[in-house]
């Protein structure tokens, strides 16, 4: 679909949507940079230049790509970053290594793999991350400096020193919080929060505290635009870890948005156009000393619901804050800390899901494990390893499902009715022509599985054919062919065949170069065609006629089955 990046009749909505979301953007920026642990303008720089590139390059219309909370916590658990110095080189090769990953996900199409990842890694993963914002804010809201090896530690420290608290702080913090959910309420909407931080920063001064520090205590704002930096080569290597957890988190919240908001036409976007979009603003946000950006729901929903008919709506967004850094940046640095403490406080509160929490524990123990353990090592190691080890939970928990699928059926098929489905025999019976039918993968995991449900062969088993019917199963590992040989063999020793039947062109090609076509026998292998139950048929057809063969001397011949 071609992008349209304005319509003449809808200008004015977008350039209203576009105001509303760069306003609030901006002290949206400067707490996220302040949430990464690194100067405050990098952040609001992530989102002019994420939210600007984003709307040129995304599939999705109204996606806008700006710095995450998830991906902030990311960011402030690398050393080298939140270690630099200004010009913190790290951070911008960290959002330009974050933007080639996400470039090489979206031109290799893997836009349809995030469905893998389990909403039990996701909603512990997030809700973490919820526990995290709201923690990490606690010092700069009361005025007390904790100290610990991680933020739960630094909270126990924090309660066990209540009375070191400074109350100032304390009361402008609150005050944040009152006036946001307050304002939020009225005719202001969205951009009541702007005016609360104004108001309470405004306050600072009345109550004569000097110990409330501000933003410009802790980092120099500057009153102009940036410049490009490219990082030196050396910095990427040691940043590989970090960034591919940024791109797994980015891209993961960013399909969640290209599957829930349409487009303007009511179709969606193609996830996989999305995720070159968010590399490219990662890409351009590194080179313009931004922190590292993905698609944000708050900021969409919030450009939708403000109106947004195009792409103008984000980059209008764009150009609205990089007028106010060069316009109003000398103001930012007064800034009260406390307030964006506050803020961001809400904006964790407002990041717990207890709903999906709920749904996730009542679906089983399985699902309540991996939710548990993501949400544990979110909040006990490092973010960037945690999230690792969220994907690496989402492939086990695949694996195991995807092996605990497989189901083996027994088929009996009557001259000219419909096959009757069964449980396969326990013993494989003698003489006689046994059907089983594989539902599931069959890849490695399920092998072990599969081969248990196989009826046995003992001593009885003399002058059987067993057809194992393998229609629609296009990818088999040679775990799976390892157990088709094995009982090919065991009927084997007790004078019997199998057959199979369905088999699919990719599962030929496999067999025949791993040498198990050779072993079960070309003559015993019939492969799928356009008729549906073609093949069995033939195999049926040619195991009567194999048992009919065998020399008497075992029971009865019974034909058609189990």
């Amino acid at each position: 679909m071609k992008r349209q990046f304005f319509n003449r009749n809808t200008i004015g909505e977008d350039l209203t949507a576009g105001l509303v979301l760069g306003i609030q953007s901006i002290p949206d920026g400067l707490a996220n940079g302040l949430l990464a642990l690194i100067n405050p303008i990098h952040g609001l720089y992530g989102y002019m230049m994420g939210t600007f590139t984003g709307a040129l390059f995304t599939s999705s219309t109204f996606m806008s790509v700006q710095a995450t909370s998830a991906m902030a916590l990311v960011v402030a658990s690398v050393p080298q970053v939140t270690a630099g110095r200004d010009p913190n080189t790290p951070l911008f090769a960290l959002a330009i290594l974050t933007g080639l990953f996400m470039l090489a996900a979206g031109l290799l199409k893997l836009g349809s793999l995030v469905r893998f990842v389990p909403n039990a890694v996701m909603t512990g993963f997030l809700n973490a991350v919820a526990f995290l914002i709201i923690l990490g804010q606690l010092d700069d809201f009361t005025g007390f400096s904790s100290t610990g090896p991680n933020r739960l530690v630094r909270t126990l420290d924090l309660l066990r020193n209540l009375d070191q608290v400074h109350l100032p702080t304390l009361m402008v913090g609150i005050l944040t919080i009152i006036l946001i959910l307050t304002l939020e309420k009225t005719s202001l909407k969205s951009l009541g929060m702007v005016v609360a931080i104004v108001v309470a920063s405004l306050v600072v001064p009345l109550l004569g505290a000097d110990r409330i520090e501000l933003v410009r205590d802790i980092a120099a704002i500057p009153d102009s635009l940036p410049r490009p930096v490219l990082p030196a080569l050396a910095v990427f290597p040691g940043l590989m870890i970090p960034a591919l957890s940024l791109t797994f988190v980015g891209l993961m919240q960013g399909a969640g948005i290209t599957q829930s908001i349409p487009e303007p036409d009511g179709s969606y976007a193609d996830a996989s156009g999305d995720f070159i979009g968010q590399g490219m603003a990662n890409v351009f946000s590194g080179l313009f000393q931004g922190t590292a950006v993905g698609a944000s729901l708050s900021a969409t929903a919030l450009v939708v619901g403000a109106g947004a008919r195009s792409r103008l709506a984000n980059l209008s967004a764009g150009v609205v804050m990089a007028v106010t850094i060069v316009l109003f940046g000398r103001f930012v640095g007064a800034i009260a800390m406390p307030v964006l403490a506050g803020l961001l406080i809400v904006v964790g509160f407002r990041t717990l899901k207890p709903h999906q929490i709920r749904m996730v524990w009542k679906t089983g123990m399985v699902q309540q494990a991996v939710m548990t353990l993501t949400f544990l090592a979110a909040l006990l190691i490092p973010l960037q390893y945690a999230v690792l080890l969220g994907v690496a939970l989402a492939i086990l928990l695949y694996v195991f499902q995807q092996s605990n699928t497989v189901t083996v059926k027994g088929w009996e098929i009557g001259p000219g009715q419909y096959p009757v489905e069964s449980e396969p025999p326990p013993v494989v019976p003698p003489r006689q022509v046994t059907i089983l039918m594989a539902y599931g993968s069959l890849f490695y995991a399920a092998a072990p599985v599969f081969s248990k449900q196989l009826p046995e062969v003992t001593a009885e088993t003399r002058h059987a054919a067993v057809i194992v019917i393998l229609r629609g199963q296009n990818e088999v590992g040679s775990t799976f062919l390892k157990v088709l040989t094995q009982y090919a063999d065991q009927l084997h020793r007790q004078q019997s065949t199998l057959m199979l039947a369905g088999v699919e062109p990719q599962v030929l090609m496999q067999m025949e170069r791993t040498g198990v076509l050779s072993i079960i026998g070309r003559h015993n292998i019939f492969p799928a065609s356009e008729g549906i139950g073609q093949a069995l048929l033939q195999a049926v057809e040619a195991a009567e006629q194999w048992v009919a063969g065998q020399p008497e001397g075992g029971a009865a011949f019974s034909p058609g089955t189990i």
